[in-house]
C-alpha cells in the first residue's frame, strides 16, 4: 500500500494504532461531521463505518488528498484549509461535529475557529498535544488555567477522555498526545459584551504574574475608582469563567460612565 510521507510544515504525525483511532471515533455517535486532516484516514475508516455520521473530510495535504480519494472513493473529500474554509458555505445548514486528529502546530487556531462557529457545533472531539489538552481542560487555580481554557469553557464543557504515547504514531511526536471532548454547554450567551469579555481575557493573561488592576488599567484608565473592587486585586488563574463575566461588566459600565 502506497504511504503518505508526513510534512513537517504541515505538523503531520500520522497514527498507526488502530484501537486509538476507533476509541477517537467513538467520542461521536451521530451527526453531521466534518473530520479535520484524515491524513491516511485511520480515523476516517471508523467514521465511515458508523451509519449514523453523515462525514465530510478536509484535508490540505495533496498526497494525502491523492491516497484517500484512492481507498476511499465513497468519502466526501474537499482539498484546503480548514481554517481559510467558510463553514457557513460549506454546511449551509444546521449542526455539524467537528473532530481530528488535529495538527499541533495550528489547533489552538482550530479551537478558536470553532469558537466563531459555537452556535453551529455542538460537539468538537479529538487528539492533541497532552499539554494543551490539559490547558483546555483545566480549572481555576492550576497553571495550566489560561486564556484557550476561559474561552472555550465559556461556551463547551471539555472533558479530557485519555492520554496516548509517542510510539503509536509515524514518525513519533517529542510529546505525549490527548483525546478530549467539548461538547456545547447551555449557555447561549454571555451575561455581558462578549467582544470586550475576550479582549479582558487576553489582555489580562498576557500580564498573569500581574494583579488585575495593573494588567487591566489601560481598559479603564489610570485612576479609575473601578480599579478599587476586589475583583482587580486577583490574578487571572485565579477567575471563574462567571467571574471573568462580572469583571467585564465593571469593566464595561466604567466605560459607559466615561463617555457620559
Amino acid at each position: 500500500m502506497q504511504q503518505v510521507h508526513a510534512k513537517k510544515f504541515l505538523g503531520q504525525h500520522f497514527l498507526t494504532d488502530l484501537t486509538v483511532a476507533q476509541r477517537i471515533a467513538e467520542t461521536l455517535s451521530s451527526g453531521r461531521t466534518i473530520e479535520i486532516g484524515p491524513g491516511m484516514g485511520v480515523l476516517t475508516q471508523y467514521l465511515l463505518k458508523n451509519p449514523q455520521i453523515n462525514l465530510t473530510a478536509i484535508e490540505i495535504d495533496r498526497e494525502s488528498v491523492a491516497y484517500l480519494r484512492e481507498w476511499y472513493p465513497e468519502l466526501d473529500l474537499i482539498e484546503g484549509d480548514f481554517l481559510k474554509l467558510d463553514l457557513n458555505q460549506l454546511i449551509p445548514e444546521g449542526e455539524f461535529n467537528v473532530i481530528g486528529n488535529y495538527p499541533y502546530n495550528i489547533s489552538s487556531q482550530i479551537f478558536f475557529k470553532v469558537l466563531d462557529y459555537k452556535d453551529r457545533i455542538p460537539v468538537c472531539s479529538g487528539m492533541i498535544q497532552k499539554e494543551v489538552a490539559e490547558r483546555l481542560a483545566s480549572h481555576p487555580g492550576k497553571k495550566a488555567y489560561g486564556i484557550l481554557s476561559v474561552l472555550l469553557q465559556a461556551y463547551y464543557d471539555i472533558e479530557y477522555l485519555f492520554t496516548v504515547d509517542e510510539h503509536v504514531f509515524n514518525p513519533p511526536p517529542k510529546v505525549k498526545s490527548a483525546v478530549i471532548r467539548m461538547t456545547r454547554n447551555k449557555r447561549r450567551r454571555l451575561d455581558c459584551d462578549e467582544v470586550l469579555f475576550k479582549t479582558i481575557v487576553k489582555t489580562a493573561f498576557n500580564q498573569r504574574r500581574k494583579q488585575m488592576r495593573n494588567s487591566l488599567q489601560q481598559l479603564v484608565g489610570k485612576g479609575n475608582p473601578v480599579l478599587e473592587e476586589k475583583i482587580f486585586t486577583m490574578r487571572p488563574e485565579q477567575l471563574s469563567v462567571e467571574e471573568f463575566v462580572e469583571l467585564t461588566k465593571l469593566i464595561q459600565n466604567s466605560q459607559l460612565k466615561i463617555k457620559n
